[in-house]
This record gives C-alpha cells, structure tokens and sequence, in this order.
C-alpha cells in the first residue's frame, strides 16, 4: 500500500464483522482514522441516529466539505436460506433503510466517496444470465426465490448509487459511489451457526463438534458436487483499498477469486485440517442448489492493479481459518 491513508478519516459500517474486523485492522495498519460504530452505538434502521452521527464525526455541519473522506458501507441483514425464506419482508425492509439512510447521511454531509457491498447472491437466477457472471448482468431477471428481499433490496444499493452519480445537481467533481461484489467470503470472525452461516463456517463447526463428540460420522446435505467461488476475506478488504485508491468508474466490480471447489473437496480438507477422522456422508435426499454460479474479475483486473497472484491460495486460508476456529471455540459468533 501507498501512503494514501495516512490519517484519512474514514467510517466503516458493519466494522466488526467478516469482512469489517480486517477491513478496520488494514486500516488502522495504514495509519487511517477509523470510526467503525457497533450497532449498539448507531442503529442504521433509524435515519436522525445516522444522520446526526455522520454530522457529528464530519464536522461539518452539512456545509460543503467534509472530514470524513471514505465510507465503507458493509452493515447489512443477513441470513441463510432458512431466514430469507421465513422474512423475505424484514430483509428487504431493513436493508433498504440502512442503504438509504447512510448514501442520504454521506450526501448530506459532502462526503467524496462511498463503497457500498453486494453480494454475486443476488445476481439472476441461472435461467436469466450466462456465465461467468459479469457486472452488467445483474439487472437481467429475478434474483433466486430463496433470497429474494435482501437481493433486490442490494440491487436498489446500486441503483441509488449509480442514481446519485447521475444527478449533477449533486457536483461529482470529488464524488463517488462505488458498489463491490464479492463472492463467498470466509474467514476468521465468520459466522458459525450451523442453520444460517455460509457453508465453509458451517462445515468447520460441524466437523470440530464430531471430532470433539467422537461422533463416526458428519451428514452433509447434497451429494457434494456443487461448486462455489470463495474469497478470503482478508483478500476482499485489501481489493476494497485498492479500489478505493485506483478506481475511477461508476459500475460494481466483482472482486472475488473465480477459482472453483466443490462443496465435497472443501469438506475433505476441513476434515483433514481438523484431524477428523470419521466419515462424511452426503444426504442425497437434500437438496444440492445451483450446480456452480462462476463469476468474472476481469474488470477488477483490468481497471486496478489487483492481480490473480494476490489472492491468498485456498488451503492457506481455510487452514489460517480453522486454527483460528479451533483456537477460538466455542467464542466464535453464532455458537449457541
């Protein structure tokens, strides 16, 4: 890194998360000041709470300039299949005011720059895209039923977005709004509950519990050859600095690794790297999912300096991620 940020203020929302706690960390490392509110302190559902935070921390009174010079805007509702499918209402409701409530703070408090976090979960079903998915497909049809309030409500985050960098009354000479969209993150600070973390989280949890237990064998829902695309998010937070030194467009990026695994091979090395060893057996009477949903970074490779070799190599990382699990138990999020 450049010294870019060097006592540059900067807000991060969702800061204590997956992809938040390293964002904050590199941050920091780079000698940026960071304001990075728990929900306890700011609760983005109630607009006068963000707004008088973002005027409070930008000193500026909502005049023409501001303190603050980046917003990462991470927070969001998030769940697994089980509660998209129960509340689609609640998660499109509530991410929509979030969403709203901090690019209103940022343009009322004149703040240049705002990246703003989807996910490759809300693109298109596969009937309405080709693959690899690329960025200008994401509007292209309905999004998978499973998700569909929180993934249209992320899309409007990028429509507010490019809709503010198409108003001219707003002055975009220093301005931007910038969506990013990773693929699944994983790493320390994951979610670990077994019904609504992500798959890698999941598996580690219920391999380390059965090898504990000296339970014989682990079920996993699917016949396992599924594949996904999965990013460190160690790795999503550098590229989120990178894009925010380098990139001078207005469309999302894809910023995930496009290097596939399926689900079985990813479950063999947990199981290795937990020294579990019992057996995995696959529920075929579960549903697999999408076969694979693989994404293009080309763009991402092409606009900023972010290269293939920068991404920490898979087994690296899910190793880093299971010593951290095993070292952390049962103090990790989601664990009841």
């Amino acid at each position: 890194m450049s010294n870019y940020w060097a006592n540059k203020k900067v807000i991060v929302t969702g800061g204590s998360g997956l992809l938040g706690t390293p964002l904050v960390s590199l941050l920091k490392q780079e000698g940026a000041m960071v304001l990075a509110p728990k929900s306890t302190d700011l609760n983005l559902l109630y607009k006068e709470q963000v707004f008088d935070y973002f005027a409070k921390h930008t000193d500026t009174d909502f005049t023409d300039k501001s303190t603050v010079e980046v917003v990462f805007h991470l927070a969001a509702k998030v769940g697994g299949v089980q509660g998209n499918s129960q509340a689609p209402f609640d998660f499109y409701t509530e991410n929509i005011q979030m969403n709203t409530n901090v690019l209103e703070a940022a343009k009322y408090s004149h703040i240049p720059k705002v990246i703003s976090v989807l996910s490759t979960c809300v693109y298109p079903d596969a009937a309405h895209v080709t693959y690899p998915l690329t960025e200008d497909q994401l509007h292209n049809g309905p999004p998978h039923s499973s998700n569909y309030g929180y993934a249209y409500a992320k899309r409007m985050l990028e429509v507010q977005s490019r809709a503010f960098m198409e108003q001219k009354s707003f002055g975009h000479a220093r301005k931007s709004r910038i969506c990013v969209i990773p693929n699944n993150l994983f790493g320390e600070h994951d979610n670990f509950d077994l019904e609504n973390g992500h798959v890698i989280p999941a598996l580690i949890r219920k391999i380390w519990e059965a090898k504990v237990a000296s339970q014989p064998e682990v079920i996993i829902w699917g016949d396992g050859t599924p594949l996904r695309e999965f990013t460190c998010a160690k790795d999503a937070a550098k590229i989120m600095l990178v894009i925010a030194e380098e990139y001078k467009g207005k469309e999302p990026l894809n910023i995930g690794s496009t290097e596939e695994h399926s689900i079985a091979d990813v479950a063999r090395m947990i199981a290795r790297l937990l020294d579990y060893k019992g057996n995995l057996n696959f529920d075929t009477t579960k549903p697999n999912g999408q076969h694979r949903k693989p994404s293009s970074n080309a763009k991402l490779l092409e606009l900023t300096s972010w290269k293939v070799s920068d991404y920490t190599p898979f087994t690296r990382a899910l190793r880093q991620t299971c010593e951290w699990f095993v070292a952390a138990y049962p103090n990790v999020r989601g664990y009841k």
